[in-house]
């Protein structure tokens, strides 16, 4: 850009550092590195510590606010900017569907996750979070969203490791319920598993804090301990749906506090491998939030939890966990390791394993789709992991249950972008315009926000052949 480029045409500082991170797939602290790197003087002696950095692009990004001294001569001469473009022209009103409802920026905050780990008290913070969320106006809780990682997060976690004094007692007496009572909850917490894969977490997450808080409520009386720790695993699955679907909705401060819970009710429910589950959900909330140092901390932890328990299939699932976060950090090779232990890992499964309920979703697809996934976000920094992408998200696709419309969804809407990058634009087309209409039979805020990153992607096209897939994301977008 040269200072003869006409006002109208000089794009605004919030839509050009957009369009910077994504062409370079950086993420936010690529571009503080960037800025670091390229104005090493004047940040060392200037400018806030990193974090900081990474916090002011998000909230830039967000439209938040407008960058103060020095950043806008920073951003000028990093990015090739005309400088009153950033002093002098306010963040733009949404003006498209990709953009009036683009994710909130979310702050990295050292705030205290609920943690309380002895069983009678994690029951109690399940209650009273479960009863506030039933009241809150889910409007308000996106406006304001904020994440515990770092220390903060680590250290407390560790504890899931530790072997716990906080036995359960031992009581003779019938409690409210027995075990015809419990059984049918643990068919409720499938049947809300069921729908989550299917539908999306938008219009159940409601029902599935009601039941939660009903079960915490139990939890705060007394009953034999066969009947308490079914209870509590209940609890905890159903903790851990909540946060799925919170996440769904966009709810990330919300999705984090009841996975921290799940994670505290596995214990009391004696079961490891599920508590390892919950760390790799936690994993994956903190790479979408792109947080992948806190993510492989989470999913090393939970590998180490589960040596000589975790049955093959689990395994594979959170290698794919441990492989996403390389691809995350930019570590190619050590990518390659994680999948191919993933792939070992589910070559070992057998006709005779015994899988609880919940892990049974990682399936064939689910691994090739996880993969092909993590080439595509490779891509972004080398187009050579294009052609890759296609191969693994195509057979992602030709082994999707049909009913999991979710699943189905991303995977059309990341083939597309493989496509794309690939310079299939004809077959970009189909399955992007394919996507679309998926998309709109789900109420997932994560589909929408990957079918936003293909709206934004297209609209840096100029070709033609574009326009209609354009004009039918626009389309899905805005309804």
């Amino acid at each position: 850009m040269t200072g003869e480029t006409s006002r109208d045409e000089i794009p605004s500082w919030s839509v050009r550092l957009r369009e910077e991170r994504r062409n370079h797939g950086w993420s936010h602290r690529d571009m503080a590195r960037k800025l670091a790197e390229a104005t090493s003087e004047e940040a060392r002696n200037r400018l806030p510590a990193r974090e900081s950095i990474v916090r002011n692009i998000k909230n830039w990004e967000a439209g938040k606010h407008r960058p103060k001294d020095p950043y806008p001569k920073l951003y000028a001469r990093v990015f090739d900017l005309d400088e009153t473009a950033i002093f002098e022209t306010s963040p733009p009103a949404p003006s498209t569907p990709a953009e009036s409802d683009e994710l909130v920026g979310v702050v990295v905050a050292e705030q205290s996750l609920p943690w309380v780990w002895e069983p009678r008290s994690t029951a109690s913070a399940v209650y009273d979070l479960s009863r506030s969320d039933l009241m809150l106006d889910r409007r308000q809780a996106i406006k304001a969203l904020s994440i515990t990682a770092g220390l903060p997060l680590i250290d407390p976690v560790q504890r899931w490791l530790t072997k716990t004094s906080d036995d359960l007692p031992a009581i003779s007496h019938p409690g409210r319920i027995g075990a015809d009572e419990v059984t049918r909850l643990e068919a409720t917490a499938d049947v809300f598993r069921t729908w989550d894969d299917s539908q999306g977490g938008g219009l159940a997450r409601k029902a599935v804090i009601g039941q939660l808080n009903e079960v915490a409520d139990l939890l705060r009386d007394a009953h034999p301990q066969d009947i308490t720790v079914r209870l509590f695993h209940v609890m905890a699955e159903l903790a851990k749906i909540a946060a799925t679907m919170s996440w769904d909705c966009g709810m990330q401060t919300a999705a984090q506090k009841y996975y921290a819970l799940a994670l505290q009710a596995s214990k009391p429910a004696k079961d490891k491998p599920f508590g390892a589950s919950v760390l790799a959900s936690m994993a994956r909330q903190l790479l979408y939030l792109d947080q992948p140092h806190d993510a492989l901390e989470l999913v090393r932890l939970a590998l180490d939890g589960v040596q000589g328990v975790g049955t093959p299939r689990l395994r594979a699932m959170l290698h794919t966990r441990e492989a996403w976060a390389y691809a995350a950090l930019g570590r190619p090779e050590a990518f390659r390791r994680a999948t191919d232990a993933a792939e070992d890992a589910y070559g070992a499964i057998r006709a005779k394993d015994s899988d609880p309920d919940w892990i049974t979703y990682f399936d064939e697809a689910e691994l090739a789709g996880v993969t092909g996934g993590r080439y595509l976000e490779m891509s972004r920094r080398s187009g050579q992991h294009a052609a890759v992408a296609v191969i693994h998200i195509g057979r992602a696709l030709e082994l999707r249950r049909r009913t999991s419309t979710r699943s189905l969804a991303l995977d059309q809407v990341g083939l597309a972008q493989a496509h794309l990058r690939n310079g299939d634009l004809d077959e970009a087309v189909a399955v992007g315009s394919t996507a679309a209409d998926t998309a709109g039979q789900v109420q997932s805020d994560r589909v929408r926000v990957q079918l936003r990153e293909l709206h934004a992607e297209i609209a840096t096209r100029r070709d033609p052949t574009l326009a209609g897939l354009r004009e039918h994301l626009q389309e899905t977008l805005a309804r």
